[in-house]
């Protein structure tokens, strides 16, 4: 026949590891299934739902494919078919030729077998006669690497969804993914960087083993540093023997020294001896005569003293009596002028009294006519002085009640002004208060309904929002919002304001909660309602609502919450309450117009009007009413409250000028007010002043005529007392002169006698008083001459023969104490011992036993540092370097191995990049080459390193002269041909023992894909390999032939 197709002669190949039949049961839409495929081409017809594709699904659950990967199921469990609890894929695979798996195991046939349940999975691998010869992964990865099935490449086994990805994609990066994988530089590209994370790993581990020899090596100084420590201490231990040596000598050569010394002293003591007794003898000789003259003098002294003694008493009875007449004497001279100046004052006395009497008598005699008018004349002048003053005291105190009362009135005015700068003052804070507090509001609107408190509770809120059964609302204020602006944002206020604070919770255990968090948040006095949240938002009925043309809190709000709008419905009727603008309208609406539904009025200005029954009531604003809060923009508001702060601090400077000149004037008020007060009290003083003068003047008068006789009667009275008195004086002072004079004449003879006396005893005295001082000079000598006698003596007896005493008993005992150490050296060593080290340098047995002791501290301190002995940390020595050198050379070998292995790995991915560039070469020209078939020539630009794949396509001289580069500018039909080249190119650089394509020839027309079909049909029966086409088409334009099998899927039940 005309259109009868011969296909070439494909060439020999082995039938290892082609499908022979797959049998399904319960798996995906089959009950049960079995497919026998032919060795060259098979294609797989069916409706859509007949279950074509689950024939390649089971294909890659065969092969050990996950679930996910096949895209069809996300568990494998998911593949079980609905209402059966487990499902089972058995794949029969050819096993004959040069190319078998273990032939003499398996036989012709290998089955593999993959059951899926509920719970689990089994795989296992079956002979030609269906015994079961392995189920693990590993013998099913053996035959898949043996027999190269990569049921993930999509040249392999390509899916309905890489079938529309790969004909759809136009992304270079998907076009390179595709073809990295399906070349199976994929696979080789993972393994190559798989062995360098492991050369990586390795070269690591070995690092982190060289590091280990470090510790070790720092033991090995250690031990070196020990080792020579030790040889230390064994010269330290030698030194010592040496030092005990010397040490135990030093003894006997040190008493020699001392002896030497002490025989010289001695000598040296002895040779004092002669000079010591010659002064003692001197000394002793002048004593003696000293002593005999000690003796003459005292006996000359005695006889003196006897002829002396009766002069002496003589003398001092005479001076006793003396000196008796003498105080006596002085004793009445005091007395007598003490009496003469007591007469003298007495004398006086009596004439000053006699004139006093002369000049009372004479003054009496003058006054008595003239005092009687000169009375009456300073009584009249006085009064008429009186009654000025009390005139010029009455203006006075008149002036000052009139200042005072000023004064009190400008004091009143200036508190006034004081009160006023006060209110002022007042409301300038209140104003910056507001103005903060806005523009707080302004910052965050939810500070404008509580403050920082607000703030604080919303953050303990957050933290403990699990414990809520629905999240609280609140605060209201901050939900709502006004419609016309903030025109009745003061009246809306005054209507709800006392609830924009308030918080919304579902229920009472809420409610708890909300407390508590209020509590840990110190906001006391926390408004809670509790609403039910699921209710609808209310419908309020028209006849239920105010007839009034003026607006309700309700209309002019907005609320972001059912909830919020209908608490403010039920707790707060905000749908009665009217809003007006002034206190004449609001009168009118609330008790004038008698409005069905109405509760209460609210004004603009503050006012709040209701009526209960016949009483109305009118609430006048509350000037501590917070307002504004509602506004949409604060801006408005902090402008008017700064010109009101400026209005007000203008006024309130202004008042201080003025309580500035007020004071001003208080002060000089006050000064003038002082001025009267001190000019009051001198008048005062004065008038006080003339009164007394008047009464005196009017009581000297009486008192002066009745005193002036007895006054002169008084003072003769005393003249007689004193003229008696100098009387009795003068007789008293004439028996003192007597006696006076007694007394002189009795002290003169006394004296006389004592001079006369005085002269006869002075040669006796004086004789005695010269041998008295002799004897004293002579005793003084004596006791000097004793004491250096005595001095000599001590120093002969403790001195010079104590000390040779002394030092004769510290020789002996020094030549006992030489003969004992050299007894004792002598055991330690030889004195010869000590002269072969030097012999003795002429340190003391101190200074030696100083180093002894030191150099013993030191031994002692490095022997307990080093325990070991050094022939053990020798031998440990040498084991540790041994130890050193064996993992350095261990080691040296692996890293040369590794370094080997590195260099292996660079050719590999040398060779890799090589074959990589030398198949990017192979796809163009294959590509370049199926193209030609139609006249079309492209080319393939690969990327490795933007890993990228770019198709250009040049079309035909006749068709079109432009190089498409990208399949999606073509045609449907010259985008499925270039496609189906590109394809094949890489089918032809895949080696698989089977293939399998999926609605591989979907959106191509008719034309399209007869070509695609032919082209196919072509290449798979020249490749050689087995191929399976599964397609919803019709495919009765693919002509038979014994190579070709067809068969039809049964269609899916209804």
């Amino acid at each position: 026949m005309g259109d009868a197709r011969v296909f070439p002669e494909p060439p020999a190949r082995s039938k290892a590891g082609t499908i022979a039949r797959i049998r399904l049961e319960n798996f995906m839409c089959h009950s049960s299934l079995l497919i026998e495929l032919g060795d060259w081409v098979n294609f797989i017809t069916g409706q859509n739902g007949s279950g074509k594709s689950a024939i390649l699904t089971a294909l890659c659950v065969a092969f050990g494919c996950r679930a996910k990967g096949t895209q069809r199921a996300s568990t494998l469990k998911d593949f079980i078919k609905t209402g059966c609890s487990s499902a089972l894929v058995q794949v029969d695979l050819k096993n004959c030729g040069e190319d078998a798996f273990k032939p003499e195991i398996y036989g012709d046939i290998i089955t593999v077998e993959r059951r899926i349940s509920e719970s689990t999975g089994s795989m296992a691998l079956k002979d030609c006669q269906g015994r079961k010869v392995a189920s693990r992964k590993e013998e099913l990865r053996e035959l898949i690497e043996h027999f190269n099935i990569d049921v993930e490449n999509p040249c392999v086994i390509m899916s309905q969804d890489k079938s529309r990805e790969f004909l759809h994609s136009g992304n270079p990066k998907d076009k390179f993914k595709f073809f990295f994988k399906a070349t199976l530089l994929q696979q080789v590209n993972d393994l190559l960087q798989n062995i360098q994370e492991h050369l990586d790993s390795a070269k690591s581990l070995i690092e982190e083993l060289e590091a280990t020899i470090e510790p070790i090596k720092k033991e090995l100084n250690e031990l070196v540093d020990k080792i020579k420590n030790m040889e230390l201490v064994e010269e330290i231990s030698q030194e010592v023997q040496q030092l005990k040596k010397k040490l135990a000598w030093a003894w006997v050569y040190d008493v020699d020294r001392q002896l030497k010394e002490e025989s010289s002293k001695i000598e040296k003591l002895k040779a004092r001896i002669p000079a010591c007794q010659a002064k003692i003898d001197e000394q002793h000789n002048i004593l003696e005569r000293l002593r005999e003259s000690l003796t003459e003098k005292k006996m000359q002294i005695e006889h003196l003293m006897i002829k002396t003694s009766e002069v002496k008493k003589k003398k001092s009875e005479l001076q006793q009596r003396l000196s008796l007449a003498k105080r006596e004497r002085h004793e009445l001279r005091e007395e007598h002028s003490r009496l003469t100046n007591h007469i003298q004052k007495l004398i006086k006395r009596v004439q000053s009294l006699q004139q006093q009497i002369q000049e009372m008598q004479e003054q009496h005699l003058q006054s008595t006519q003239n005092e009687e008018f000169e009375l009456e004349a300073n009584v009249r002048e006085i009064q008429s002085q009186i009654d000025a003053v009390i005139s010029k005291l009455r203006g006075l105190n008149e002036d000052e009640n009139a200042l005072s009362d000023k004064i009190q009135r400008e004091m009143d005015d200036m508190q006034k002004i004081t009160n006023e700068i006060e209110d002022l003052e007042k409301k300038q804070r209140e104003v910056s208060t507001n103005i903060r507090e806005l523009k707080q509001h302004k910052t965050n609107k939810v500070t404008a309904f509580g403050g920082e408190r607000v703030i604080h509770l919303l953050r303990v809120i957050e933290r403990h929002q699990s414990k809520f059964t629905r999240a609280p609302i609140g605060p209201i204020g901050s939900h709502l919002s006004l419609i016309h602006g903030g025109q009745w944002a003061p009246a809306v206020e005054n209507s709800i304001g006392r609830l924009l604070n308030a918080f919304i919770v579902t229920n009472h255990r809420d409610s708890l909660v909300l407390r508590g968090c209020a509590k840990e948040a110190n906001y006391n006095n926390l408004q809670i309602i509790i609403y039910d949240f699921s209710r609808p938002r209310l419908t309020i009925p028209h006849n239920m609502l105010p007839q009034t043309e003026h607006p309700t809190t309700f209309s002019v709000l907005r609320a972001d919450s059912d909830t919020v709008l209908n608490v403010l419905v039920d707790m707060g009727s905000i749908e009665r309450h009217v809003l007006v603008r002034d206190y004449d309208e609001g009168k009118k609406v609330a008790f004038d117009q008698n409005i069905a539904n109405l509760k209460e009025v609210y004004t603009l200005d503050g006012y709040k009007m209701f009526s209960r029954g016949s009483v109305q009531t009118t609430l006048p604003p509350n000037k501590r009413a917070r307002t504004g809060r509602l506004c949409g923009s604060f801006d408005d508001q902090i402008e008017d409250l700064q010109r009101e702060a400026q209005r007000m601090k203008v006024q309130a400077d202004q008042c201080r000028k003025r309580k500035r000149d007020a004071e001003s004037s208080v002060r000089h008020l006050q000064d003038n007010l002082q001025t009267v007060k001190r000019r009051c009290k001198s008048v005062e003083r004065d008038l006080a002043s003339k009164k007394l003068a008047l009464e005196d003047l009017k009581k000297a008068n009486v008192v002066e005529s009745s005193l002036s006789t007895s006054d002169v009667d008084e003072l003769h009275q005393e003249i007689s007392k004193v003229q008696d008195e100098i009387q009795e004086n003068e007789t008293l002072l004439e028996k003192i002169s007597l006696k006076m004079s007694n007394v002189d004449e009795s002290a003169h003879n006394l004296k006389l006698a004592f001079e006369e006396l005085c002269e006869s005893a002075k040669v006796e005295i004086d004789a005695l008083e010269d041998a008295e001082r002799e004897l004293m000079k002579v005793e003084s000598t004596t006791s000097s001459v004793e004491a250096e006698k005595t001095h000599y003596e001590g120093i002969m007896s403790t001195k010079v023969l104590s000390d040779i005493q002394v030092a004769e008993a510290q020789h002996r005992e020094l030549e006992h104490n030489r003969t004992e150490n050299c007894r004792k050296a002598s055991i330690i060593c030889q004195e010869s011992e000590i002269e072969a080290l030097g012999g003795w340098d002429g340190c003391t047995p101190e200074q030696l036993s100083a180093q002894l002791n030191m150099l013993k501290r030191t031994l002692q301190l490095e022997s307990q540092q080093y325990s070991e002995s050094i022939d053990d940390l020798k031998i440990l020595h040498d084991k540790k370097r041994r130890k050193i050198a064996r993992k350095l050379e261990t080691y040296a070998g692996l890293r040369e191995r590794l370094n080997a292995c590195e260099t292996a790995l660079k050719l590999r991915l040398d060779k890799f990049q090589r074959n990589a560039t030398l198949l990017k070469r192979q796809l163009t020209w294959q590509f370049n080459a199926h193209l030609a078939m139609k006249g079309i020539s492209g080319q393939i630009k690969v990327s490795y390193e933007e890993k990228t794949l770019s198709v250009e396509v040049r079309m035909p001289q006749d068709a079109s002269s432009t190089t498409v580069r990208d399949t999606r500018g073509l045609s449907g039909g010259e985008r499925s041909f270039s496609t189906l080249c590109f394809a094949l190119a890489l089918h032809e650089m895949t080696e698989a023992p089977f293939r399998a394509m999926d609605e591989f020839d979907v959106f191509m027309d008719a034309v399209s894909r007869k070509i695609s079909l032919d082209t196919l049909v072509d290449f798979a029966l020249a490749h050689g390999s087995q191929w399976i086409f599964i397609t919803p088409h019709d495919i009765s334009m693919v002509k038979h032939g014994e190579r070709i099998k067809k068969q039809q899927m049964a269609a899916p039940r209804s």
